[in-house]
This record gives structure tokens, sequence and C-alpha cells, in this order.
């Protein structure tokens, strides 16, 4: 090929690529993108809340799955929630769970405004020690909590999900950081992470499928 012929290389190619994604896919709700601006505004590490992408890939995923019980272990500020409430059926309803007291006042003002705020229960407190107590199944769940946890939290959930089910695990790629060989003594979560994967890719009760959505989407279907 001539040189002069060669296509060029276009800067911030990733940034621009993701915009254009957006800009090509349904617009971001009003109320989603009012939970995001505000967790900009008043909430430490807002680059944790899902936005605009993620939000509309959840939304159809619930819509295309169709669950009855949704449960999110890892509200943050409830951005994720909102967008799979919005996918639920008319009679759906999720429960999510968020460890940080300091939030709630946060979360449930956010699903008070928006139309969804009847298919959605929080509940503030240990995921570890709620999980045991809740006697619903659910056919959808996603995992976006304390990454040292997440093989844990899947053992502990994984019987509480009919044959057929889904299990969604947010930050599976971690910033790229499970492709470290030897990573510090001191990074726990990453080594978990790892360690989950790895597990998780030879367990043969469920398919698995990571996604290179943001920084890692894993789906599950329970066989």
């Amino acid at each position: 090929m001539n040189l002069k012929q060669a296509p060029k290389i276009v800067e911030n190619a990733e940034e621009q690529i993701h915009d254009y994604i957006c800009s090509h896919s349904d617009t971001e709700p009003e109320w989603a993108s009012k939970c995001y601006r505000e967790t900009h505004l008043q909430v430490v590490n807002p680059r944790m809340a899902s936005g605009h992408l993620q939000g509309r890939i959840l939304k159809m995923l619930v819509a295309m799955v169709r669950p009855k019980r949704i449960l999110e272990i890892g509200t943050f500020t409830g951005y994720a929630s909102l967008c799979m409430a919005e996918g639920l059926p008319e009679d759906g309803h999720l429960d999510t769970l968020e460890i940080n007291d300091e939030l709630q006042e946060f979360i449930l003002t956010q699903f008070e405004q928006s139309p969804f705020a009847n298919k959605m229960s929080l509940h503030i407190g240990d995921a570890i020690t709620i999980i045991p107590t809740l006697e619903h199944t659910y056919d959808f769940v996603f995992i976006d909590a304390d990454k040292r946890l997440y093989a844990d939290y899947f053992e502990m959930i994984l019987p509480k999900v009919p044959s057929g089910g889904f299990i969604l695990i947010d930050n599976t790629l971690w910033d790229g950081k499970v492709l470290l060989k030897e990573p510090a003594a001191n990074d726990h979560q990453t080594i978990a992470i790892q360690a989950f994967n790895d597990v998780l890719a030879a367990d043969q009760r469920v398919e698995k499928v990571i996604l290179p959505l943001r920084d890692g989407l894993t789906i599950v279907r329970k066989k």
C-alpha cells in the first residue's frame, strides 16, 4: 500500500467512538441524566455510576429477559437501578443492596423523582448479611459491589437464580489489570477479580461471556 493512501489514525478514537455510539443509541432519559449529574456534583468517586451507554444496555437486557424480580448488589447512587427498573414489566420489582448508609437519602431521592419508585426497594447494609435473608428467587442479578467479595456474592446468589436466569458482573476487566502477571501483594481487588474470573471460566453450572464494555461486563446464564 502506498503510504500516502494509508488511513490516518484518528486521535482520541476510543472517546470519539464512545460518543458516536451514545449519539446513535437511545437518548438518556431526563431522570437518568439528572441522577448522573447530581452524582458528579454531590458524591465522591462519581465515575462509579454506570452512565449513558451502560444504562441503556442494562435497560435493554432487562427488557429482553423480562424478569419478574431483579437483585442488584451495590446500588451506589441508583443510576443502574433506575435503568433496570425502566426495563421491568409492570408487575416486576427490583431489590437493591447498598452498604453505605450515607448514600441512602440521595438514592431514595433519585428513586422518588423517577417514574419507577414503586418498583424498587432499597436495602441498606452488608450484602453478605442481607442476601441470606432474601426470600425471593431472582431471574436477573447485577453484581457491582466490593470486588474482593465477588466470589462470595456469586456463590450466595446462584441458588436463588432459577435455571435460565441471568447474572451480570461489572468491572471484570478492572481497567486492564486482569492482565497483570503479578499484581502487587496489596492489590487485593485485582487479585480477587483475577481469581474470580478464572474460577468462573471453569464453572460448568453456567454459561458465560465477558463483554469489553467500559471496565468489563460479564454475562452469566445459569444452566
